[in-house]
């Protein structure tokens, strides 16, 4: 076989690989708009979207309010992201610019060990250690709460967006590094005005597929967020994410039925949000492509 030929059949296999991620993107697609959209003939998309009663197993009046489960997901993001994004960046900063090489070399492999460890047992880790800690040291009524959810997912994706920062971080070239210290700054300023700028769009990427990763976690959020589909109103509040829903639930319906359905739109709901962070991803790294700073 002549190295033509294997050139060709390497360059189709990897298109083969590439047609099936997109075939298999859109057979999901698929999939979640046919068993999702039928639900939009029983409750509008607006009740649907801002209701406030999730109750589909009601026998006289059932609700489809999803908004307790939009805030919810929203609340346990938000409360993961305050504490893996400067913990994400400060670490990543540390390791590409600070750390002593033999350091580096201990400390990124215990970080993304993180990223080993299952999400059922975070789960169990947060429900039967870090939950009845939650309670007691805030003199709660009980320890799942959304803050609970937020810290084990805050630490959960640490490695993950340590990882993207740090390689956007190390891809900032040298020479810039150089010509800030010429020109008289000191390490700290030479991070936070050269080398922090110059790698904004990798590290915006990592925060924002960071979300989109905290927003798909199912295990963790359904064993200690307390399952309540309520408006939270503070970290300490119960709530009940869109990944936990579909997950506790799923297993009920009756296929076919209002129930089946609408847990297929909260699908469509999460699969929307997801797309949109990726596009801002690829909006941002498109933008500072034209704007490069070297």
């Amino acid at each position: 076989m002549t190295r033509t030929t294997k050139d060709k059949i390497i360059k189709w296999g990897i298109t083969l690989i590439a047609l099936t991620s997109v075939l298999s993107l859109f057979g999901i697609a698929i999939v979640l708009f046919t068993q999702g959209l039928p639900t939009f003939k029983f409750v509008g998309i607006w009740d649907f979207l801002t209701g406030k009663g999730w109750y589909p197993t009601h026998d006289y009046e059932p609700e489809f309010g999803i908004l307790p489960l939009i805030m919810g997901t929203l609340w346990v993001a938000a409360g993961a992201l305050i504490i893996a994004v400067p913990l994400g960046i400060g670490a990543a900063i540390y390791i590409s610019e600070v750390a002593h090489p033999t350091v580096k070399e201990i400390v990124k492999p215990i970080i993304e060990l993180l990223n080993s460890i299952p999400s059922v047992v975070m789960g169990f880790f947060g429900l039967l250690i870090l939950a009845p800690a939650v309670k007691t040291l805030f003199d709660l009524p009980v320890g799942l709460t959304v803050f609970t959810a937020s810290a084990l997912l805050g630490f959960a994706f640490l490695p993950y967006i340590v990882s993207i920062a740090e390689d956007s971080l190390n891809a900032i070239p040298m020479s810039l590094r150089e010509a800030s210290y010429a020109l008289g700054a000191n390490k700290m300023e030479t991070i936070t005005k050269v080398v922090l700028p110059a790698a904004f769009p990798g590290v915006s990427t990592a925060v924002i597929l960071g979300a989109g990763q905290i927003i798909g976690e199912t295990m963790i959020v359904l064993m200690v967020t307390g399952g309540a589909a309520m408006i939270p109103t503070s970290f300490f509040d119960p709530a009940r994410p869109m990944t936990a829903t579909i997950a506790a639930e799923m297993g009920e319906t009756v296929v076919g039925g209002d129930h089946y359905h609408s847990l297929f739109a909260i699908g469509i709901v999460l699969f929307v949000i997801i797309v949109i962070l990726f596009i801002l991803v690829n909006f941002i790294e498109e933008r500072f492509r034209r704007e490069k700073l070297w």
